[in-house]
């Protein structure tokens, strides 16, 4: 499935696609008004871009606070072995957390940042457990706590 490039968008699909990062629980009806078009113009439209890609999933968006997962976590992780197939094993093993909500390979710097969310400091500890401490090829875990989000965002300006 190819994506289409940022220049292959036009206006009316930024407009459907800020739309629905705003809120996706629109009606086919209610977006096509919103976005000043046919309903069948705009359904064909989301289509294309879910086809294509662009759109990758709808999902809800939870608050962490009213769940019980109240403690943010962003973890750096440095490997001892940086082999590609080695760092692959790594992400896989993450993936397989539900704690983790975001991996990233970086540089320079460590080799990963992860996004975790937890619910208290006896739920991180196990977590650093099962990632960290049990796997040989992790060198050296730095983790900062959130004391406060002052934003949080999904939405990507189109």
């Amino acid at each position: 499935m190819s994506k289409l490039p940022a220049t292959a968008i036009d206006e009316l699909d930024r407009r459907i696609l800020n739309a629905l990062q705003i809120d996706a629980s629109h009606t086919n009806a209610d977006l096509a008004q919103l976005v000043h078009v046919s309903p069948p113009t705009c359904l064909r439209r989301v289509k294309q871009l879910t086809e294509q890609g662009v759109i990758e999933r709808q999902v809800a968006i939870v608050n962490p606070d009213k769940i019980g997962a109240r403690l943010s976590a962003i973890v750096e992780i440095t490997l001892d072995v940086q082999a590609a197939e080695r760092m692959e094993q790594f992400e896989q093993h993450v993936a397989l957390e539900a704690a983790v909500l975001q991996c990233y390979r970086v540089a320079p710097g460590p080799d990963f940042v992860l996004i975790v969310q937890v619910a208290d400091m006896p739920a991180y500890h196990g977590l650093a457990h099962r990632l960290f401490a049990a796997q040989t090829n992790v060198r050296n875990v730095k983790t900062y706590f959130s004391t406060f989000r002052s934003k949080f965002d999904t939405r990507i300006v189109v």
